[in-house]
């Protein structure tokens, strides 16, 4: 392929337009609030099911399958980065992984509640597939764009996949709230069409992409060796890392703030369904409240990073992630919850990409292999969604379906974050030994 080439990297960033409408329509907005909504329904107004015979809550439930889905993922991703590095068949993974998450959005449609253990598995299944496709999604750019060209063509990929996903969630929401004009019979009947409509979305706008992108032909063979490679390369990064004080510091602090701002934004929606009693209707208009603001406050993030620095701005940052925490255990009004909403997502895209910047800035000098740190970091963050993901089920469960006690748990998680933050030194990472 030409790198550069205009053509390819529009049908590049078109695999974002599809994939997101998952990420955003299945994780964030409608699912959380039609697996409640449904699940309760179908068992007597109750919020407990049953689960291939287990009675367990059904919030618990859902968290305990996404701590799950996560810690496969984390699994796989040594693999797939093996493959993605050695094997000239890239494209043949990214329709793999594409028709895995969109058959599993299709397979949502027929849950009803009462078939909680489809619905289940059918979550963790697409969420595998999102996950997996990314991969190799990501392993394309330096095939199709000069280093000089990364960053541009990185956002460009993300503002697609995020025009996509609000563009389509924009469709879902008027559906669900205007069900009658559209046919349906309720609004729970125009979410699992919304289900349907993720999976067409995801599966047909990918097929741009892998109509223009070609693959680079590799006589590498996908062996044993090849899958073991990326373990292998997650063991020498930790072993130099271990060397790196500086590096290390912000990675654990990493870890810990990321398990509270992966978890909260898993959460949100189901949170405000159950404590607040939220309806569909708002949930989705919180969800887009949240795009919309997150937009802000990374550019927000920006200039203040720009100003005061990495660490200033990410201790900021965490200092009000503890705020938002505290203020979710505290909330009990819908008017309040909006606020808080805001405030949300005013810091959840700064966080993320400026960690992300952060850590770029912390690598060796020179460093030859950026992208085995980066799948380090990229194993971490997942690793943390399980921690948290199952830290709030877990209390949920023996705060017998209160969903605030693990928001104070998660407040201590960006608490110590901060602490640690408070030590590192944005510059060169250092070499010294702790």
């Amino acid at each position: 392929m030409i790198q550069n080439d205009k053509k390819i990297i529009n049908a590049w960033c078109f695999f974002d337009w599809a994939n997101s409408a998952y990420s955003l329509v299945i994780t964030a907005a409608i699912f959380p609030v039609y697996y409640n909504q449904a699940t309760r329904a179908a068992f007597g107004g109750s919020n407990m099911v049953s689960f291939f015979g287990i009675e367990v809550e059904n919030t618990v439930l859902l968290s305990y399958a996404y701590s799950l889905s996560y810690l496969i993922i984390a699994f796989l991703l040594p693999m797939l980065s093996g493959i993605a590095d050695y094997s000239g068949n890239k494209k043949i993974f990214m329709r793999f992984f594409t028709m895995l998450g969109a058959t599993a959005c299709f397979t949502l449609y027929f849950f009803d509640g009462a078939n909680v253990e489809l619905g289940i598995i059918a979550a963790v299944i697409a969420s595998i597939g999102f996950a997996g496709g990314l991969v190799f999604y990501n392993a394309f750019l330096p095939e199709i764009a000069t280093p000089d060209r990364y960053d541009a063509v990185s956002a460009r990929g993300f503002s697609m996949g995020y025009l996509g996903s609000t563009l389509l969630l924009l469709v879902n929401l008027i559906m669900v709230l205007k069900y009658e004009m559209f046919g349906f019979s309720s609004a729970g009947v125009a979410s699992q069409i919304s289900f349907l409509m993720v999976g067409a979305w995801w599966l047909s706008f990918s097929q741009i992409t892998f109509h223009h992108l070609k693959d680079k032909k590799k006589t590498n063979p996908i062996n044993a060796s090849v899958l073991g490679k990326g373990f292998h390369e997650l063991q020498r990064v930790w072993q130099s890392l271990r060397k790196q004080a500086n590096t290390k510091r912000f990675l654990i602090s990493f870890f810990c703030y990321s398990t509270g701002v992966q978890t909260v934004l898993l959460i949100a929606a189901i949170f405000a369904e159950k404590e607040l009693s939220m309806e569909s209707s708002e949930l989705i208009g919180v969800v887009l409240l949240l795009q919309i603001v997150a937009i802000l406050g990374a550019l927000l993030t920006a200039q203040i990073s720009k100003r005061k620095g990495n660490q200033f701005t990410l201790l900021l940052l965490l200092c009000i992630w503890v705020v938002i925490c505290v203020g979710a255990f505290l909330v009990d009004s819908k008017a309040q919850f909006f606020g808080l909403a805001a405030l949300l997502g005013a810091t959840m895209g700064g966080v993320q990409s400026l960690s992300r910047a952060t850590y770029a800035k912390l690598l060796p000098e020179n460093t030859p292999d950026t992208a085995s740190y980066f799948s380090f970091y990229d194993v971490l963050e997942k690793v943390s969604i399980v921690v948290g993901t199952f830290l709030n089920g877990y209390i949920t469960q023996l705060s017998d379906g209160n969903m605030r006690n693990s928001m104070l748990t998660l407040a201590c998680f960006f608490m110590v974050g901060a602490i640690v933050m408070s030590r590192v030194k944005v510059k060169a990472a250092d070499t010294s030994a702790v």
